[in-house]
């Protein structure tokens, strides 16, 4: 990412109108989804309601660009290059996973397969989106691997066990999140990570002012999610071999030293 991307507020007016003018034919789109979110946010306070109302919408026109690919060979770039990330950072067949956020399967399906029988969880908070992860499943052939597809309502992970996951993994999740929710998972991640275990997540970076548009994308400075993961006496850090893949986001690594 070039440094000019990382200081613009796309919540501004400035920005708006530059990017209108620049690309005329997302307009309507635009307003489009500024029309939905009033109304979303009228019908749903709660954060994760709203975002699971989003989730309903986006998945009943097309699952793969709810979870925010374009096209299906997108859908497969951006799952092989997460798969590829952890494959190459740590992850082995044995290791036992949480996939926060885990959609449709984009990369799920890879990590199904990859681990040992029984050893991927993936947890989400949209049924709609979990009905296409078992047809993701079911497509590649992967029953006979018993993956844990669980719904949630919030990041507390109370119902999962202590000191279980050596992999926990959320991509594409906080960059949906107020800080709040984020905060939610790191004051809980720990419990559940084993010993020698870690938590990577992706974020949209910034280095301008913190900011979100609409209530859908939030982009956060990487000392703020680094202190806060400290905070819950975490181990944190900035994964820059991560910003060599042709990705949007950011990533951090968290560990739990206990």
């Amino acid at each position: 990412m070039s440094r000019k991307s990382l200081l613009i507020n796309r919540s501004g007016l400035t920005h708006k109108v530059g990017y209108a003018l620049r690309h005329p034919g997302r307009i309507t789109p635009y307003v489009k989804r500024s029309t939905r979110d009033a109304w979303l946010r009228l019908k749903h306070p709660g954060h994760v309601a709203y975002y699971r109302a989003v989730m309903a919408s986006d998945a009943a026109r097309n699952p793969e660009a709810a979870v925010g690919s374009r096209s299906h060979e997108r859908w497969l770039a951006l799952g092989e290059m997460q798969f590829n990330y952890l494959a190459e950072h740590g992850l082995a067949p044995g290791h036992r996973m949480l996939d926060i956020g885990c959609g449709n399967l984009r990369a799920g399906w890879r990590f199904i397969a990859y681990l040992d029988t029984g050893n991927y969880y993936g947890i989400d908070i949209s049924p709609d989106i979990l009905i296409s992860a078992k047809q993701t499943l079911t497509t590649y052939e992967l029953q006979d691997k018993l993956p844990h597809l669980t719904i949630t309502q919030d990041l507390k992970l109370e119902f999962l066990p202590s000191a279980h996951f050596d992999v926990v993994h959320a991509h594409s999740v906080f960059s949906h999140s107020p800080l709040d929710v984020i905060d939610e998972c790191l004051a809980h991640v720990g419990r559940i990570l084993a010993p020698g275990g870690f938590f990577d997540f992706t974020f949209d970076r910034t280095e301008g002012a913190e900011h979100q548009v609409l209530r859908e994308d939030f982009y956060y400075r990487t000392e703020t999610l680094l202190q806060l993961a400290r905070k819950h006496g975490l181990e944190a850090r900035f994964m820059d071999d991560w910003e060599k893949r042709p990705h949007g986001q950011s990533k951090i690594r968290v560990n739990n030293p206990a």
